[in-house]
């Protein structure tokens, strides 16, 4: 019976940890920008095209 408070007791610790980080990260601004990341993948990438080299430059 002894271990249910045991466990009771870290299990308010490890929530109150958790607490503390989500607390943490609002304040320093982790999770300001809410729309970039859910329109990101609507865009593809800008890729460059690489020409490949003349058969003279590769000798």
């Amino acid at each position: 019976m002894s271990i249910i408070f045991m466990l009771i007791g870290c299990s308010v610790f490890v929530a109150l940890l958790f607490l503390g980080a989500f607390f943490w990260a609002n304040k320093t601004g982790q999770n300001d920008d809410t729309y970039t990341p859910s329109v990101r993948i609507l865009f593809d990438d800008d890729v460059e095209e690489i020409e490949p080299e003349p058969e003279e430059k590769k000798r």
